[in-house]
């Protein structure tokens, strides 16, 4: 099943996946009292990121435009906060 995904895709969700492992991690440091909060607002950021990154592409030409590329990037990036939670956490 998974040799099905597009490999356009498996790039979206990396980049998703370091996104958040890294602000995941950034919250960490900076604010580890604000854990919930901080999730939701950089999951709020990774959405945003993810479908921005897809409008621009819209919106200018460039590239290519796929609402699934954003849904990809959104995965990963749920996948990297929720590894960096429950490791650092």
């Amino acid at each position: 099943m998974l040799n099905r995904i597009q490999p356009d895709k498996w790039k979206h969700f990396f980049v998703g996946l370091a996104m958040g492992l890294l602000l995941e991690a950034l919250l960490h440091f900076y604010f580890p009292s604000y854990a919930w909060i901080g999730s939701a607002i950089i999951l709020s950021l990774i959405v945003i990121l993810s479908y921005g990154f897809e409008l621009t592409s819209l919106i200018f030409k460039i590239g290519h435009y796929d609402v699934f590329d954003a849904v990809a990037g959104i995965i990963g990036g749920m996948a990297g906060m929720a590894i960096t939670y429950f490791v650092l956490w």
